[in-house]
């Protein structure tokens, strides 16, 4: 356990005087991103999936349908849920259990750039006003945790979304038939998000988990398919100042642009 511990221990230290420097441990530019592999519906089962690699992180997305009523203050209106499932086959840190803090941040940062960015014409699931629309639920399955699960979620999440296909809906019956799938999911614009953290005064997109590890600030912003800013999540305690404020946003529309020609 000693041994362990000092191998982190010295590891933290060396991300740190590379920072220092303006470097990465991997090589990597400042606003450079792991290599980015997509699979688009991987899995059977749910209306639509996606499985993202950001080097060798691994998050798997899955989108189901189910009916049910409305909530009272939007009746014509379709919902949406988002959760996030930190698997201890992921990541020796993660435990089984009820959801971590970190899972639902997670959970919330996609849920909230879908649902600013108004991602799903959420009108057009309407099936009876105040009485029935549809739900769709997004899951995030962690299969590898290696830094970064907010960008990867993301992308997941808008290709599931881009590849669901609603099942037809029997009012009558009241039944819902999963085998026939025809009609595609109202997804307007493709909202992605970017990552940065900060280390020293340096700020680096896309980290790996060795420099989140170390970082003393992060912050993740979605963009839409215009440019526009759509969602800011920070975290840690670390502040920012305004010109990397303004420095990150401009890198985060770029790079945006950049994330969704791979969608």
């Amino acid at each position: 356990m000693e041994k362990r511990v000092i191998k982190m221990i010295m590891q933290d230290q060396y991300v740190l005087d590379m920072a220092a420097e303006g470097k990465r441990v991997d090589g990597r530019k400042h606003d450079e991103f792991r290599k980015i592999e997509i699979e688009k519906n991987p899995l059977e089962k749910p209306e639509g999936s996606a499985r993202v690699r950001i080097g060798k992180t691994d998050v798997i997305v899955g989108v189901k349908m189910e009916v049910g009523e409305p909530f009272p203050d939007k009746p014509d209106e379709g919902t949406l849920m988002v959760g996030a499932e930190f698997s201890p086959m992921a990541s020796p840190d993660f435990e089984a259990g009820p959801p971590r803090e970190d899972a639902v941040e997670l959970a919330r940062v996609v849920d909230r750039g879908i649902r600013e960015s108004g991602a799903i014409d959420v009108k057009k699931l309407c099936i009876k006003k105040k009485e029935k629309v549809w739900i769709v639920m997004i899951d995030i399955q962690i299969m590898n945790h290696d830094g970064n699960l907010f960008d990867a979620s993301t992308l997941g999440a808008i290709t599931a979304l881009l590849n669901t296909k609603i099942p037809e809906y029997d009012e009558k019956k009241d039944e819902i038939n999963y085998e026939k799938k025809t009609k595609v999911l109202p997804v307007t614009c493709k909202p992605v998000s970017v990552t940065f953290a900060k280390i020293g005064n340096q700020i680096f997109v896309d980290p790996g988990l060795d420099e989140e590890n170390v970082e003393g600030g992060r912050i993740t912003v979605t963009t839409k398919d215009n440019g526009n800013i759509c969602a800011i999540q920070k975290g840690s305690p670390v502040p920012f100042t305004l010109d990397e404020i303004e420095k990150i946003f401009d890198m985060a529309i770029e790079k945006g642009k950049e994330l969704r020609k791979l969608v």
